[in-house]
């Protein structure tokens, strides 16, 4: 487990943790949902759907994260009486987003393959507050060069990039996911100018191939 060096109510809980002699009291207090969502990384993330669209796993980076020990999870303070409102739910992850930039600095050489995922399981009837947080969030986390995505069982209702009929946010635990922006990440930002401007400042010169059609149409167009 990794404690914040600032705020020692703020810890992260590595897998190891899970099956660890003596637990700490944050898996004991919240075990099956931290279980549910490794085993989910593996069995889901970590490998191919017959419905994605296109070769490879669902994420290309989840079992390189597993594999370095840098799949980290926790329980923000968020609970059925805690969180009444998105930004209930916005003041209890925003802390993290400054510690993922010092636990993962972009030169790092592990930088792309470690993530945090904010488990909410006290959230599971009231989705909206999770898909709201994370729409509430997404500026700034852009802005800095990270993403967050939400997963839960809704699912939420965005589709896939290659089969737009699949739901691939699927989760057996509502969370929000931060990790590195990297440059695929193109078709998830392009719709918003302020995260298109973000990631054309971060990746400028370095957008895929297969997505460098998409830059050159908006040029076209004058989009800016």
């Amino acid at each position: 487990m990794i404690t914040h060096p600032d705020d020692p109510s703020l810890r992260l809980i590595e897998t190891a943790d899970l099956d660890a002699p003596s637990p700490p009291p944050e898996v004991l207090a919240h075990r099956d949902a931290l279980r549910a969502v490794v085993d989910w990384a593996g069995t889901y993330l970590c490998r191919p759907h017959p419905d994605l669209g296109r070769n490879g796993p669902v994420c290309p980076y989840a079992q390189g994260s597993l594999s370095r020990n840098r799949f980290y999870l926790a329980v923000p303070e968020v609970g059925p009486r805690a969180a009444e409102t998105v930004e209930d739910v916005v003041a209890a992850v925003e802390p993290y987003r400054a510690w993922f930039v010092r636990l993962a600095p972009l030169d790092g050489p592990e930088a792309v393959f470690t993530t945090i995922l904010l488990l909410l399981p006290g959230l599971g009837d009231r989705l909206a507050l999770v898909d709201g947080a994370q729409n509430a969030l997404k500026g700034a986390f852009v802005e800095e060069g990270l993403m967050i995505g939400e997963f839960h069982d809704g699912p939420p209702d965005k589709p896939g990039l290659w089969n737009p009929s699949l739901r691939p946010l699927a989760g057996p635990v509502p969370l929000l996911a931060i990790r590195h922006m990297v440059a695929t990440d193109l078709p998830f930002l392009w719709g918003d100018p302020a995260h298109r401007r973000a990631y054309l400042t971060r990746f400028d010169g370095r957008v895929p191939a297969h997505l460098r059609e998409i830059v050159m149409e908006a040029v076209m167009e004058g989009i800016e």
